[in-house]
């Protein structure tokens, strides 16, 4: 045996594996996800984990508990083109909302044709291109349609399969819900991902209903106000996460909600050191007294 393979095989005995150390931290038997977020969260004080893998594990683990209803789109935030839209009708669009995928639909926001990739648009900007002849349908791709209730791992695993990177969200009567990307499923295993197109309040509170939304937790509790019309104060936290961390005296778990306000606040995401998105629906007047500013 050589020096180098003595070496190794010194260093492996003196410094065992992630995995080897993780079983001596699994004595038990772990009958939950709770469980074993607990083990892991041991494993994260005793330096066996950094910090950003445990959040991405715990996001991992979350994500199969997640629902696309939880994360999508709304409808009423989907940004689409006609079928029958001419270029000059489509390229604003485009232009504005700086996306790189468009739901295209037929007569009504519920008939959904097909996705339109904004870099099929490309050959329009070739001079001697007759936009006459551009027909969105010789262009536009299929499009993948999910109900609300699919649940987000097995929407990961699908969009990796078919490569697909958006999915058409529909409710229980086939109509357009919302609409979910890969990097919205993503966002909730390693954090936010931000491009050179992202604005800072991009997206950050949408609408569900007329009195429910969800709010990613980073919200600037400025702007949260100015949305809500609510007069948190700005100079002791600088987000609603940190707001609602405050009252919850804890970092909370998925589904754990707490009224402050008129607004009840649940948990849809959270990992071991920060609240990372919220439901926040309005409460009744009677709920809205024991966390009041």
């Amino acid at each position: 045996m050589n020096d180098d393979s003595s070496s190794h095989s010194a260093s492996s005995a003196t410094h065992p594996s992630l995995m080897a150390r993780l079983r001596d931290l699994m004595t038990d038997n772990i009958a939950d996800t709770e469980e074993l977020i607990r083990v892991l969260r041991k494993a994260q004080r005793k330096k066996v984990l950094d910090n950003d893998a445990l959040s991405i594990i715990e996001g991992a683990l979350q994500v199969s508990d997640m629902q696309v209803r939880d994360i999508m789109v709304p409808r009423s935030q989907v940004v689409t083109v006609k079928a029958s839209d001419s270029p000059q009708d489509i390229l604003p669009v485009v232009i504005e909302a700086q996306h790189s995928r468009f739901p295209v639909i037929g007569d009504s926001l519920d008939e959904v044709l097909g996705i339109l990739l904004a870099k099929d648009l490309l050959k329009l900007a070739l001079n001697d291109h007759d936009e006459r002849k551009f027909d969105i349908k010789d262009v536009m791709r299929s499009a993948t349609f999910v109900p609300e209730s699919k649940r987000l791992n097995v929407l990961l695993k699908e969009f990796r399969e078919n490569r697909n990177h958006m999915a058409i969200v529909i409710d229980e009567y086939g109509d357009l819900a919302g609409l979910c990307t890969i990097e919205d499923v993503l966002e909730q295993i390693v954090g936010e991902i931000e491009d050179e197109h992202d604005t800072e309040d991009e997206a950050f509170i949408k609408q569900l209903d007329e009195s429910s939304f969800t709010v990613k937790a980073l919200t600037t509790v400025e702007d949260f106000n100015q949305h809500f019309n609510t007069d948190f104060p700005t100079d002791e936290f600088d987000t609603i996460g940190g707001v609602v961390l405050s009252k919850f005296g804890r970092i909370p778990q998925r589904d754990d909600s707490i009224v402050i306000d008129r607004f009840t606040f649940k948990i849809l995401n959270a990992d071991n050191r920060q609240i990372r998105l919220l439901h926040v629906s309005l409460s009744h007047a009677d709920e809205a007294t024991e966390h009041e500013y």
